[in-house]
């Protein structure tokens, strides 16, 4: 059955879908030896050679079993496959046997948390798209104790130093001090390093982030630097982000 190439590709766990469309606008993928360009074209890859960057990827697309990780990502390691000053990966974190996986979204380098790794470019595809409004949930440690209209701003959405606009974030305060305070961040969008950029345009510095759920996936149980593999049941359940989900108690916030 013919199917898009940028589906083929993420489904043969090269890239995901939106990289896919990068290699084939560059002129990477090729059909039946046709360099292929043109973003809308199909193939079947019961019938036709597709090779990306030269190799072909059929045996893949054959053999391949789809495969989803959760991992509670420590600080310290880069949500990547590759790094050219060769920092601590993701991948790091996880068995060969698991085969090559990508994370789906990300988390900077200096956050820590919930990470969902996978080869289906489906998936990281709906997860990452902000028409799924798959929720994903934050606590944040910043320096001093911000003031409530500064918060509002934040919960409204505000701009960027980039000049890009957020939507609007559900925004809790758990705990303070007289030096620092603990907050519940709610997001459906993920701009890179979006909440630290959001506390610094206010005056208040992010010292510590952690991401705690994604849609209805915890880290309850699952300690720093482990994964586990999801069921098949929760891989149908987080396709499907409109379902009720039970949101984390917070409860005390760790220094």
């Amino acid at each position: 059955m013919e199917q898009r190439l940028q589906k083929l590709i993420a489904a043969a766990g090269i890239a995901s879908r939106r990289h896919a469309e990068e290699l084939i606008i560059s002129g990477k993928v090729t059909v039946n030896g046709k360099v292929i360009t043109a973003l809308g074209t199909k193939a079947d890859p019961d019938k036709d050679h597709i090779k990306v960057n030269g190799k072909l990827i059929n045996p893949q697309l054959k053999a391949r079993e789809n495969v989803y990780v959760l991992l509670n990502k420590p600080r310290g390691y880069l949500s990547s496959v590759s790094d050219p000053e060769d920092r601590p990966l993701v991948v790091d974190l996880l068995p060969p046997s698991l085969g090559r996986l990508h994370p789906v979204g990300r988390l900077d380098f200096n956050t820590e948390g919930l990470l969902l790794m996978t080869n289906d470019g489906e998936l990281t595809n709906f997860v990452t798209a902000a028409r799924n409004r798959v929720e994903k949930v934050y606590e944040v440690k910043v320096k001093g104790v911000p003031p409530e209209p500064a918060l509002q701003r934040l919960r409204r959405g505000v701009t960027l130093d980039d000049g890009t606009r957020t939507a609007p974030a559900e925004i809790k305060r758990l705990q303070e001090t007289s030096t620092n305070s603990w907050f519940e961040i709610k997001l459906h969008q993920g701009r890179n390093q979006q909440i630290r950029r959001m506390f610094d345009l206010i005056g208040y510095s992010v010292v510590k982030l952690r991401r705690v759920r994604i849609g209805f996936l915890t880290d309850d149980g699952l300690k720093m630097g482990y994964w586990r593999r999801l069921t098949p049941a929760e891989v149908a359940r987080i396709m499907k982000p409109r379902n009720s989900t039970k949101a984390r108690k917070p409860g005390k916030a760790r220094e």
